[in-house]
């Protein structure tokens, strides 16, 4: 997703603009696209930073994992053998992006200016906010210093993404839900905080709570606006749609980290994560069997592992409609993360990359 460019049309034929005020091509440039079928290490030219949400997915559900082995007992060693292969996955694309960087870097600043594509570099640095929760029982220094670099670029990147807005004029059909990824990314904040026991941190807890939380209801009313009253966003994002639940999925795990509560507002965060799914998981069924894979296909996991941890932190409270909720939660997030996983992997051995980016 990240490797197309969006050329709006608007102002063009009226056919074009019939068809939707923007079109999505390919931005790598011929002579790259035939190199990288001569030499596979320019293969990783194609290689898209949302590619970054496989170590958000892995280590949502690792988190998710650890809650069940809390909750109902389950083997430590899935929760733990997950958030090692979110490590890995956080290394391996680390590498390869670099690899971009230094190979392709006049792609890697077409994809940072895109309107949709570049909003998606917050992803890594969600994961540097996140990693510290597998990391921390490991080597507690290491995990502090990397959520300190995560929250840290996090704050930068969303100062600059929202004077971005602020500055140029936005077009309807760039309102797609990859924008809640730069400021409300926030609400990661506090996740990993109780687990790193590091002093006087409840304002910062507050800071992404508070930033994450507003943000996400005018964007969530730009978002929505848009899918009703535009046309209907690309093939290529609409896997993306399910962002749309991670704010009040994150939301409630975030504001539990926060207040150490599970109160009235936590619910309803929760209830309405719930109905979101209702929404939208069908859509996304009936799509996914008409669309061929890609690697875009990684948005829905941090979404549906987010909404297992917050379904098994509300199981904490016995019940049977919780506990089935939660459970049933965790089976969906744990099949589909595992078929994301195992069908990138085997594209990537068939040297699909840039066919799965598309």
């Amino acid at each position: 997703m990240s490797n197309l460019v969006l050329e709006s049309r608007t102002a063009r034929a009226p056919e074009t603009a019939q068809a939707g005020e923007s079109v999505l091509t390919a931005h790598v440039a011929p002579d790259l696209a035939a190199r990288a079928e001569r030499d596979g290490w320019h293969q990783l030219e194609a290689l898209p930073v949302g590619l970054f949400a496989s170590v958000m997915g892995l280590t949502g559900l690792g988190v998710a994992w650890d809650l069940a082995h809390a909750r109902y007992g389950s083997p430590a060693w899935i929760a733990d053998a997950i958030g090692w292969a979110a490590m890995a996955a956080f290394v391996a694309v680390a590498l390869g992006y670099t690899v971009k960087v230094v190979l392709a870097p006049q792609a890697v600043r077409a994809e940072f200016r895109h309107p949709i594509a570049g909003n998606l570099f917050g992803t890594p640095l969600i994961s540097l906010l996140l990693l510290p929760i597998p990391l921390a029982p490991m080597s507690l220094g290491l995990a502090r210093a990397l959520w300190a670099l995560g929250a840290f670029g996090m704050t930068v990147f969303a100062w600059v993404i929202v004077n971005r807005w602020m500055s140029e004029r936005q077009q309807a059909a760039h309102a797609t839900p990859a924008w809640i990824v730069p400021v409300v990314g926030l609400l990661d904040l506090p996740l990993a905080l109780p687990g790193l026991g590091l002093p006087s941190m409840h304002g910062v807890m507050v800071f992404g709570l508070a930033v994450g939380l507003f943000f996400a209801v005018p964007l969530f009313t730009l978002i929505v606006s848009r899918l009703l009253f535009e046309a209907p966003i690309p093939a290529a994002l609409q896997p993306s749609l399910l962002i749309l639940a991670a704010p009040f999925a994150v939301g409630f795990s975030s504001y539990v980290a926060t207040t150490g509560a599970v109160d009235l507002f936590a619910q309803s965060l929760y209830a309405l994560t719930l109905f979101l799914l209702a929404v939208l998981l069908p859509r996304l069924a009936r799509f996914g069997r008409s669309c061929p894979f890609r690697v875009a296909w990684w948005a829905v996991s941090f979404p549906l592992a987010a909404s297992a941890v917050a379904g098994l932190k509300l199981a904490a409270e016995p019940g049977w409609v919780t506990d089935g909720v939660a459970l049933a939660l965790l089976a969906l997030a744990t099949l589909v993360i595992l078929w994301l996983l195992v069908r990138t992997l085997r594209g990537l051995a068939r040297g699909e990359l840039r066919t799965l980016s598309q």
